[in-house]
């Protein structure tokens, strides 16, 4: 931020429930559809992006896991509310939400 304070940006990572809604349960599965979509992962990479959080995505990844499983970018991350973040009531131009200037 321009005042020097950060701003925690925080998400939920939501792969592993959205492969349940499609009925899909082993991670093994998944690893040949990235594949066919040319994303080479090991069977512990694969198993880790099901089991965890990543920190870090590949772009190539995230389309390909949104075309097997059918789904929106938001269906597979939930943000969350960043902490010390604060709304100020302000519009982007400064002047007070919900109302114009003269």
């Amino acid at each position: 931020m321009a005042d020097g304070t950060t701003v925690e940006l925080d998400y939920r990572w939501h792969l592993r429930k959205v492969m349940a809604n499609r009925g899909m349960f082993a991670t093994a599965d998944l690893r040949p559809m990235l594949v066919e979509r040319g994303v080479e992962l090991s069977q512990s990479q694969v198993y880790r992006l099901v089991a965890e959080r990543p920190e870090r995505l590949g772009l190539r990844t995230l389309m390909a896991l949104l075309d097997i499983l059918d789904c929106a970018i938001t269906d597979l991350i939930e943000p969350l509310p960043a902490s010390g973040a604060r709304h100020t009531g302000k519009a982007v131009n400064g002047d007070e939400a919900g109302t114009k200037s003269p």
